[in-house]
């Protein structure tokens, strides 16, 4: 009886799981493989979120203060907007390389590097706290934002390889949690703190120095610990379909050739510019800029600009969080991704109208309900993509998403940036509510096809299939009705 009640919950589906082998590359038929959940998985990408964390504090640390780093490098606001804008800038030709030496080397001998190239550039900056050396702190910029490209494009590959099938889409939203949002969220709090608004040169250099050194010890002991407890992966994969993944990779994987299935996939393109581009590079730009746009309409209140950036971001958190367990519990990845973009645009819409009515605690409230639907999708997208283009590799899939952030954030923060001073805030909040209300229509004509999803469904069959001898009549009678279907 036990047999008959595994056909009948099974089987309906199973013509789906038999059909996943034409739609996936190096696809692997045979019987289930032997998977295990180490509980050193949180440990794993905890750390991840610590050293991501360090990293994504330092893209907005002089942004959140411009008009303090303008008056004590004695430089315009365009050469500041450059200080975050290098991070986007450094990561489009580097990706590639970074991609391919994550493939070649794993997560290890990435987060190494990582920590190197973040935490040298924290001490770079400790030395450049004089007004004439801005170009030294440009360069420790410089540091991080190459050390960036090591991280971005980690959150789903680590959760692939650590993770077991109903906890990825939350462990991909902790690791993105460190970077994108958290990490962020102290970057608009802390420098306004630390860095009060002084006339005194000296007593802003004192300041400003105090700030680089608590960036440089965080980072120094972040660093200690990914080289004592960061690993590779586990010694045994947590999912049926991370071991078919390690198999395919390890005989026939080619970088080239999975660049070229990925940006032949359209499904996955559309999302590298609907989601990717249009949303991840608004939320850069929004990011970039808040100080001007807060200060240009509430003057001298640059510590309140910080915490309207730690409420976007920290509403973002929760969304994330949410949003995550949401994916887990029912895999809806199209349908979520399309409302969370859908509110993401009215939420802009909100905040743009709202922002010159004079009163802050409107800008708050609507910067939060901004942040919950606009930096929650971040790991949605990230999820989704390795869904649609499984069994490729997450870095891979992940690096070109963010290349397309990074570009498109370069080019909204630029002409956002030109259209606040020349024709205001307002106008400039509505250059990306156009660009967000694009970006839902494309994600409507993203296609759900959840390759992933199906290799485990299909391997979960063959295990079951194995204890049930009615379930395997039930299989070749499905198998045999597809073959015939496909004449």
């Amino acid at each position: 009886m036990k047999g008959d009640q595994d056909t009948k919950e099974i089987s309906p589906d199973l013509g789906k799981d038999v059909q996943i082998q034409a739609d996936i590359p190096n696809g692997e038929r045979g019987s289930a493989l032997p998977t295990h959940l180490y509980k050193r998985r949180w440990v794993i990408v905890l750390l991840f979120s610590a050293y991501s964390l360090s990293n994504a504090y330092q893209w907005i640390q002089y942004g959140i203060i411009s008009n303090i780093i303008m008056k004590f490098y004695n430089v315009d606001g365009f050469a500041v907007d450059w200080l975050s804008m290098i991070y986007m800038l450094a990561y489009i030709p580097f990706i590639f390389p970074v991609t391919w030496l994550l493939e070649k080397y794993g997560l290890r001998c990435t987060a190494l590097v990582a920590n190197a190239l973040n935490c040298a550039g924290t001490w770079i900056k400790v030395a450049s706290a004089r007004p004439d050396l801005f170009w030294v702190t440009l360069l420790g910029q410089s540091a991080s934002a190459l050390a960036q490209v090591f991280i971005l494009g980690i959150p789903s590959n680590l959760a692939s390889v650590w993770f077991g099938a109903n906890e990825v889409s939350t462990a991909c939203s902790i690791g993105v949690f460190g970077n994108q949002q958290l990490g962020v969220a102290i970057g608009f709090l802390v420098p306004p703190m630390l860095v009060p608004n002084v006339k005194d040169v000296d007593e802003l250099a004192y300041h400003i120095r105090f700030m680089f050194y608590i960036s440089a010890g965080v980072a120094t002991f972040i660093f200690v610990l990914v080289v004592i407890v960061f690993q590779e992966r586990p010694e045994i994969p947590p999912t049926q379909s991370q071991a078919q993944t390690r198999i395919s990779r390890s005989t026939d994987y080619s970088y080239m050739a999975s660049i070229w299935r990925l940006l032949c996939n359209k499904a996955f393109m559309l999302l590298v510019i609907g989601y990717a581009g249009l949303n991840v590079g608004s939320f850069y730009a929004i990011s970039t800029l808040l100080n001007r746009m807060i200060i240009d309409r509430y003057p001298g209140e640059e510590l309140n600009a910080g915490r309207i950036g730690l409420t976007i971001v920290i509403a973002g958190m929760a969304g994330s969080l949410i949003c995550g367990l949401w994916l887990d519990k029912t895999k809806t990845y199209k349908q979520t991704t399309l409302v969370v973009y859908i509110f993401s645009l009215v939420g802009m819409l909100v905040y743009t109208f709202t922002l010159n009515l004079g009163h802050l605690w409107v800008v708050f409230i609507t910067a939060g309900v901004l942040g919950f639907f606009m930096t929650g999708y971040l790991p949605l997208g990230f999820e989704f993509a390795v869904e649609l283009t499984f069994p490729e590799s997450e870095g891979t899939s992940s690096g070109l998403l963010n290349c397309s952030a990074q570009i498109f954030g370069i080019v909204f923060t630029i002409v956002q940036g030109k259209i606040i001073d020349k024709w205001g805030t307002l106008t400039g909040n509505v250059f990306l509510c156009i660009f967000l209300l694009i970006g839902t229509v494309i994600t409507g004509f993203i296609k759900s096809d959840l390759r992933r999803q199906k290799a485990n469904q299909q391997a979960e069959v063959q295990r079951v299939s194995k204890q049930s001898p009615v379930l395997k009549t039930s299989k070749r009678i499905i198998l045999s009705n597809v073959v015939i279907n496909a004449y």
